[in-house]
């Protein structure tokens, strides 16, 4: 535990000097519900638009922003103004808000803790060093602005409990969670399955009492949540606020996943077509700003909507549903939230790119149970990080993105390569008792110890040395080359080519999950 302390105490430092950085509108966003929840009766909440910020996170976010109100009203009471306060960004607003955030993340460290004290010491440090010190949280939370690690504590201590076999109390964190950001209901069928699988078990008179009691408790913690606004009346307006489908397809900056793909089809095919003298239609309809009555914002390509992208991200779900409803294991339960959240990144609906954090903060707690596990882990962990670079767009703050995931990227491999060091066979991984890992390399053969040497393959170094030349083009040689022409080639090549890393992360722990017994 004092080894973890140390670790977030450095974190938390770095934090504290990253205070005076850029910030996103995020941070105006927050302002100004901690002025809605401070001003107004609850009644009035989700319906305030004073500011075209309107609270759009479920009830237990907003009574979350109302507890950091009161101590914001007596640091400084314009904070919480609804009306004169628009805009506010005096340094009493931006520290209080900037340090509620790194005392929010007292509860990721408990997340943590309690998910790795049953590791051994080496495997316990590397999963602190990659969540306490992920770059991606500290891009996201402490430069553009959010609660991302106090939510992920709540979720670190569901996984937790569920891999110990304490279902229920998995079960209450988890809705909990719920109530506090709707986005992380992606991995809700993998804990229905699970734990109607797992905790209903036992014969119908003890499986139908066990389900009474999973159901009361996700049953009272969402009365908890929505109780008050259904009392007065105002459930389809908080609703309707949290699933605002008219948003699009796409987010501003798109995320690197399966959609970017299908925008560039379109118009790659548009493009062609027009050339050998077909009538093509420009769209008039945004990818970002949501449908414009019945138009569609593709050109050839069939219109995504809303529920074509559920249903894909199911059956993109459904051999993992499968295989936890044949056989719900506690200690693979982390790596079927990641699944899940990866499944929903890729095929989602206006996915932000700061949802890849949902992949790979879980999957940081499985990424020292084999050497596979590790070398992909890395993989993504660096493609997760990059494709948030976008959000730190002023030039003052390059430096500190780029430093941010070249030591991130170091220490990890330092860190792997002391856990998998050469000539040394690692025991007690996740795959041991089903096969030994084992791979050939072009013109040599490796023994079963050297095959425990972390070292990626030529692939995955090619891949990683792209991420180099795409941001050497974006950075340097697009402005130099070609001025103010084409200004969207530099982001749509990094998600384009973030895209290819995510999908091939996808593909990795969906064949993990077909061939694990």
């Amino acid at each position: 535990m004092k080894q973890l302390l140390w670790f977030f105490g450095i974190a938390t430092t770095v934090k504290l000097l990253l205070i005076p950085s850029y910030h996103s509108t995020d941070l105006e966003v927050h302002r100004h519900w901690l002025a809605i929840t401070h001003s107004l009766p609850l009644s009035q909440w989700y319906y305030d638009e004073t500011s075209e910020w309107t609270l759009d996170y479920p009830p237990f976010f907003a009574y979350f922003e109302r507890f950091l109100s009161v101590f914001a009203n007596l640091i400084d009471p314009r904070i919480v103004h609804l009306h004169h306060g628009l805009n506010y960004k005096a340094n009493s607003a931006i520290y209080f808000q900037r340090i509620s955030v790194i005392v929010s993340d007292l509860f990721l460290l408990y997340g943590v803790y309690i998910s790795t004290r049953n590791l051994p010491s080496l495997k316990r440090n590397l999963v602190w060093v990659l969540v306490i010190w992920s770059p991606g949280l500290l891009i996201v939370d402490h430069l553009h602005f959010q609660y991302n690690g106090f939510l992920f504590g709540w979720l670190l201590l569901s996984i937790s409990f569920l891999a110990q076999g304490k279902d229920l109390m998995g079960g209450f964190f988890f809705a909990v969670l719920l109530c506090f950001k709707h986005l992380f209901a992606v991995a809700a069928p993998v804990y229905f399955v699970y734990l109607l699988r797992h905790y209903c078990r036992g014969g119908l008179v003890r499986g139908f009492a066990r389900l009474s009691a999973i159901g009361a408790v996700v049953v009272a913690v969402f009365a908890a949540a929505y109780g008050p606004f259904v009392y007065h009346g105002q459930i389809q307006q908080v609703i309707r606020r949290m699933f605002p489908f008219g948003r699009g397809l796409c987010h501003a900056y798109w995320a690197p996943n399966f959609w970017v793909f299908y925008i560039m089809l379109d118009k790659g095919i548009a493009f062609l077509l027009r050339k050998v003298g077909f009538n093509i239609p420009t769209p008039v309809a945004s990818f970002t700003g949501g449908l414009v009555g019945d138009a569609s914002p593709f050109a050839v390509l069939p219109r995504i909507t809303p529920m074509a992208t559920f249903i894909m991200v199911l059956l993109a779900l459904s051999p993992c549903l499968f295989k936890t409803w044949r056989d719900p294991k506690p200690r693979l339960i982390a790596r079927s939230v990641a699944y899940a959240y990866t499944c929903g990144f890729l095929f989602g609906w206006h996915v932000h790119e700061k949802a890849s954090l949902h992949i790979s903060i879980p999957l940081a707690l499985v990424a020292v149970e084999s050497l596979e596990d590790a070398k992909h882990y890395f993989l993504l962990s660096v493609v997760s990080c990059y494709s948030l670079f976008p959000l730190l767009y002023e030039a003052q703050e390059y430096p500190i993105k780029v430093l941010l995931l070249l030591l991130h990227t170091i220490l990890m491999w330092f860190c792997f390569s002391a856990l998998f060091p050469k000539n040394i066979a690692t025991k007690g991984s996740l795959q041991d008792d089903k096969k030994s890992t084992q791979y050939e390399s072009k013109g040599s053969s490796r023994t079963a110890a050297e095959e425990q040497r972390f070292e990626l393959g030529w692939v995955a170094k090619s891949y990683l040395l792209g991420v180099v030349v795409v941001e050497i083009w974006g950075q340097f040689l697009h402005p130099y080359l070609l001025g103010d022409k084409l200004p969207f080639v530099p982001l749509m090549l990094i998600s384009m080519y973030c895209a290819i890393g995510i999908m091939y992360s996808w593909i990795w722990q969906l064949k993990w999950i077909i061939t694990f017994s």
